[in-house]
């Protein structure tokens, strides 16, 4: 890489994101991720994908990975995503992403992609049976970022290394090709409160939809009677909530019930605190229910109807396929100019 500072991208903002279609969504990715969603696309121009060309990294039924991926732009939906404001489409429908990957993994070194702490977790000591676009999936996010020419990425913890891998490759290509300034070096948006939401049955370990307990997590799909059940369920103990939040260290399941009352709230857990300190959890987990169904029952109320109609999801990704397109095409069309592409 050369030391010298890059050219600053004189192109407009932009954030993008995308959600894997491999299962059912929870309060986790609602409040992780859905919610700053909703909010970035009054703020900024925003594309939203449901990423089924990252889904199939690992064996996918192709039965239901149509379903899945309606599924998730039904979440997109019902918790709040404008089809008018924000373009919401299927990675597939994209071509350029899979073409611009390829540039890219020309561009990418071999060093950069043994780093990623991600494939190591995921591959374990059993690496050479993993499949390649595993491998190579963050060179695949950096080009889903860098056709649109985004220049925000919502991350949390864990995506954050494949963000610096994506500025690392934006950079490259800016310099190898002599084209200053191209490609932006897009910037993290972190998550900020309320993106760690733990099990309900393991405050030391993150909701997760891989989990077999389903009282673990709170379904988006969940109706009313079961969201209620699940946080009555909850792993708690025996002590009385404090008043500083710092003495709710060492109690993780007290610590991630208080954080999602504040994050389903929108309020700082120390105000939390101040309202039910010294009142126990049979006082408290029923507040906690009746919150979670207010905010969570109509969202899934909202995906069954849309559920119930995959016409018109199906109509919503179609428009948002021919807008992205429509977007990338320019970007992957002047990459092709640089590099040398015959156009024919």
């Amino acid at each position: 890489m050369t030391d010298q500072a890059p050219a600053p991208y004189a192109g407009k903002p932009r954030v993008l994101s995308g959600v894997q279609p491999s299962g059912d969504l929870h309060l986790g990715n609602y409040l992780g991720a859905l919610v700053k969603f909703v909010r970035l696309q009054h703020e900024i121009e925003t594309f939203i994908f449901v990423a089924d060309l990252h889904a199939i990294t690992a064996w996918q039924d192709p039965v239901k990975l149509k379903g899945q991926v309606r599924e998730i732009a039904a979440a997109y939906l019902a918790t709040g995503l404008d089809p008018k404001v924000a373009t919401i489409f299927a990675q597939s429908a994209v071509p350029a992403h899979a073409e611009l990957a390829w540039v890219f993994n020309c561009v990418a070194r071999l060093g950069w992609l043994d780093r990623m702490t991600q494939f190591k977790d995921k591959a374990g000591k059993h690496k050479e049976r993993e499949s390649v676009g595993l491998y190579t999936y963050p060179v695949l996010q950096a080009a889903d970022i860098l056709v649109y020419k985004a220049t925000h990425v919502p991350v949390g913890e864990d995506q954050r290394q494949h963000l610096e891998l994506t500025r690392d490759i934006a950079a490259k290509f800016n310099h190898d090709f002599d084209a200053p300034g191209f490609f932006p070096l897009p910037d993290a948006l972190t998550q900020g409160p309320g993106a760690r939401i733990m099990s309900l049955r393991d405050g030391s370990v993150k909701m997760s939809k891989s989990d077999p307990s389903d009282n673990s997590r709170i379904n988006l799909t969940d109706d009313a009677d079961t969201i209620a059940q699940k946080v009555r369920k909850a792993r708690t103990d025996s002590d009385v909530l404090p008043e500083k939040l710092a003495d709710l260290e060492g109690r993780p399941e007290a610590q991630n019930l208080v954080g999602v009352y504040a994050a389903l709230s929108g309020r700082e857990a120390q105000d939390v605190l101040s309202e039910f300190a010294g009142q126990g959890f049979g006082a408290f987990k029923p507040k906690l229910a009746d919150l979670a169904v207010a905010v969570m029952g109509p969202i899934g109320g909202e995906m069954r109807r849309l559920l119930s109609d995959p016409a018109e999801i199906d109509r919503i990704l179609a428009a948002g396929g021919e807008r992205a397109r429509e977007v990338a095409a320019p970007t992957l069309a002047e990459v092709k100019r640089i590099v040398g592409y015959w156009a024919g």
